[in-house]
């Protein structure tokens, strides 16, 4: 099975056909959408600051983790 050459077909290849990059990224896009969540309350109280702020550390932690997943596949594609 050959890799797609472009980024984007990369990551649509990978979400199709790798089971620890597809779980990342679902639980990226939950994170995402509580933090769209959050963002449209007028007045969020200390928790919902705080639990903001590790949300987007959680968020970061795991799109460093699928940008490396993406990396060693385009590694493992340009050294064959």
């Amino acid at each position: 099975m050959s890799i797609p050459a472009t980024e984007t077909s990369l990551k649509e290849f990978l979400l199709a056909n790798d089971e620890h990059y597809r779980a990342l990224a679902s639980e990226h896009h939950q994170y995402d959408e509580r933090l769209h969540e959050l963002s449209e309350l007028s007045f969020p109280n200390t928790d919902e600051q705080m639990e903001e702020i590790l949300l987007k550390k959680k968020k970061l932690h795991l799109k460093d983790q699928m940008e490396a997943i993406v990396h060693k596949y385009k590694s493992s594609n340009t050294s064959h």
